[in-house]
């Protein structure tokens, strides 16, 4: 136990469990407290992404939870995910949590700064040049690179140009630079980084809160078919979950009576998917509404199958680090993962079920009909090797512990 090192972790849009989905830095930093450091987490107090945003009267507000600090810092609200005020937090975060000296007393002996956003390393790099701290960039998501792939932008743009000038000083001036990404390194290089700076420190589980489960509503399960083999899905229904591509699964399978399909969770393509459904007139597609976290283990044990889709997507070469599948891991169940991934295979790595290619919806629906022609012990084999391979390489208590000896 190390009574003394003390870590202040900066992401602007961290979470506790009861404004929005706790999460990654959260979960590390339960963890590192348990070990004996000294955490603070320091997060906006507004966010799009948070569902139950704090009320804070003064510019910064600090409560302990779980052994560590979480320190709020009092942000403007905005109406969506593309508002322009959203993009002005991004500039008004790392100069507020300048701030941090006169509140918080124990100096850090690290300072991790995690992206998106980018703008916040700004002030990081300052916080740890006035403690002369371990200055650690994290990246969740490779900016600017996802708003020129995904978003459209142009290199050329002038914010897009300002982000590039901050990934590359972050590179350059971290004493180290970790990443959820595996191969996020192959980027880095590219942009003038040491390779022996990185280090690889994916998502995991939270093993104490996947043992809270709650049961299903009686409504709830009367949703769920009875005697089909089961593929399901859970969580946001949006563009990038491909979600379009299982109901042409479906589609395909809809005289296979044995097998049905269950989608649970809300999303912007929901409704698009359901008139779709509709149709085609589909009896084996079951659509349930969100649920709370603690049902999503009993919901997923439910199933037969637990299926990951994604469309193909440049980025994904760096590797992906969805939370989704390590609770998919964590259920005991096979895994249909069809998503392009590059090097990082995670369900053949893991002996836990089938990866497929992206968009090729014919050799899902092969793998859906492999996985149902399976044994009863094939199934439990593949269920038990998931659980397994979740508990040794993704369980946030030993990922604290790989978390420490990097930023210390």
């Amino acid at each position: 136990m190390n009574q003394k090192k003390t870590i202040w972790i900066i992401n602007q849009y961290a979470s506790t469990p009861s404004s929005g989905m706790g999460g990654r830095h959260y979960y590390l930093a339960k963890y590192l407290a348990k070990k004996g450091y000294k955490v603070y987490l320091i997060a906006s107090s507004y966010s799009h992404l948070l569902k139950n945003p704090p009320q804070i009267k003064d510019n910064i507000c600090m409560e302990k939870i779980e052994g560590f600090h979480f320190v709020w810092i009092k942000m403007p609200s905005y109406s969506h995910a593309h508002s322009k005020k959203r993009v002005l937090n991004w500039f008004l975060f790392p100069i507020k949590i300048l701030s941090l000296k006169k509140y918080i007393k124990d100096r850090p002996d690290s300072v991790v700064v995690s992206s998106p956003s980018l703008f916040s390393f700004l002030g990081a790099k300052y916080l740890a040049s006035f403690y002369k701290a371990k200055l650690v960039f994290e990246v969740r998501d490779i900016w600017p690179l996802t708003l020129i792939e995904i978003g459209g932008y142009s290199p050329k743009h002038p914010l897009i140009q300002l982000m590039q000038y901050v990934e590359d000083k972050a590179y350059k001036y971290s004493d180290k630079v970790i990443s959820n990404l595996p191969f996020a390194y192959e980027h880095m290089i590219k942009r003038g980084m040491s390779k022996e700076k990185f280090a690889w420190i994916p998502n995991g589980i939270d093993v104490e809160e996947m043992q809270e489960q709650e049961d299903l509503s009686e409504r709830i399960k009367n949703q769920i078919p009875k005697n089909k083999f089961i593929i399901g899905y859970t969580g946001t229904i949006g563009v990038a979950n491909a979600l379009d591509i299982l109901i042409e699964a479906a589609i395909l399978l809809k005289d296979n009576l044995n097998i049905s399909f269950v989608i649970v969770g809300k999303g912007k393509d929901k409704a698009s998917l359901i008139q779709k459904v509709q149709q085609h007139d589909l009896q084996n597609v079951i659509f349930i509404d969100s649920i709370p976290k603690r049902q999503i283990q009993t919901m997923l044990k439910s199933f037969d199958v637990n299926c990951l889709v994604g469309k193909k997507n440049n980025l994904h070469k760096y590797g992906i680090s969805y939370n989704k599948l390590f609770d998919y891991f964590f259920s005991k169940k096979p895994v249909l993962y069809s998503i392009d991934s590059g090097k990082y295979t995670p369900v053949l790595a893991s002996k836990s079920g089938i990866e497929v290619e992206s968009e090729n919806i014919e050799n899902l629906v092969n793998a859906i009909l492999k996985l149902h022609k399976l044994s009863e012990e094939e199934i439990l084999t593949m269920g038990e090797n998931a659980r397994n391979f979740v508990l040794s390489n993704h369980d946030y208590e030993k990922l604290a512990d790989e978390f420490s000896h990097v930023v210390i």
